[in-house]
Formats: C-alpha cells, structure tokens, sequence
C-alpha cells in the first residue's frame, strides 16, 4: 500500500502570498513520526518559503519560519494546523509592518 493523501489545500492569496497544505496517510509509521502521517504546509511569496511544516525522512517532524530551522513537536493534525496558521499570521504581520 502507498502513502494516501488525505488532505490537501491550496490558497493564492490576492497579494501572490500562497498557502498549500498537503497531509498523506502512511501504510505504516516511519521511525521519525509515530503518528503515522507525511505533512508538507507551506506558506511563501514569489516561491520563497517564509513558514514551512513538513517531517521530511531524516527529519522528524520540524518547522521553518523564515531561515530558522527547529524541531515541532506534532500532537494532532488539528493543532499542527492550527500552530502552522498562528504562524503565517505572525510573519504576515511582520511584513506588513
């Protein structure tokens, strides 16, 4: 069996910023992620990430909010989204500022 996408969503917002969110279902857990899922969020402008979420293999799970790089502690798909949204929020903020 292979990976399943469950999720997906794409938004290109009126000023070209784009928010995609990809969550697949895993035939099994990987070592890295317990929970059994493969997750990619993305929020960027003219294809430069600004706030990334994704646990890619080798990885774990991990975010990127501008050049920084720290672990994420995944509890549910419901707060992953929502802490991914609070934080493409914040860098939304920073810019219009």
């Amino acid at each position: 069996m292979k990976a399943r996408r469950v999720f997906y969503d794409k938004a290109v917002l009126p000023d070209g910023e784009t928010v995609e969110m990809t969550i697949w279902q895993l035939p099994e857990p990987s070592p890295e992620s317990s929970h059994g899922l493969k997750y990619s969020l993305f929020y960027g402008f003219d294809g430069e990430r600004i706030v990334g979420y994704d646990n890619e293999r080798g990885k774990g799970d991990h975010k990127h909010v501008g050049s920084s790089e720290t672990p994420y502690k995944f509890v549910s798909v419901k707060k992953l989204v929502a802490d991914f949204l609070a934080d493409v929020e914040r860098a939304k903020n920073d810019r219009n500022t």
